[in-house]
């Protein structure tokens, strides 16, 4: 996994498009939060192999960039992605690390399932 190339990510995120695809998307600051201060509040959502088709994937800003994929009915959006990589699976994998290099987000997708 290396550090984005936009054009690059748009092209994978345009050869997902209009098809049925796996999602993963996962944001965290738990273990992190906690270690860091007692009173911080540990944030968490995640969904693994969310069946989705999108319309369009976008990429946006000049990093850490934005992610959209627009759907018929709504959005899927994910900010904070530094790093990305296909997979020798072909799977489109997006990861945003923060300056201690610990991930705050991933945003996967794969025509196939995730391993669970």
């Amino acid at each position: 996994m290396g550090p984005i190339d936009r054009a690059a990510v748009q092209s994978a995120l345009d050869r997902f498009a209009g098809k049925d695809v796996y999602l993963h998307l996962e944001t965290t600051n738990g273990a992190y939060a906690a270690r860091d201060s007692e009173n911080a509040m540990a944030i968490c959502a995640y969904i693994r192999n969310g069946l989705v088709r999108y319309q369009r994937g976008v990429i946006r800003g000049d990093g850490p960039y934005r992610v959209g994929l627009k759907m018929e009915n709504g959005w899927i959006y994910a900010e904070g992605l530094t790093d990305w990589e296909v997979d020798a699976e072909g799977r489109l994998l997006m990861a945003g690390h923060d300056a201690e290099g610990r991930l705050a987000i991933a945003l996967e997708l794969s025509e196939t399932p995730f391993r669970m």
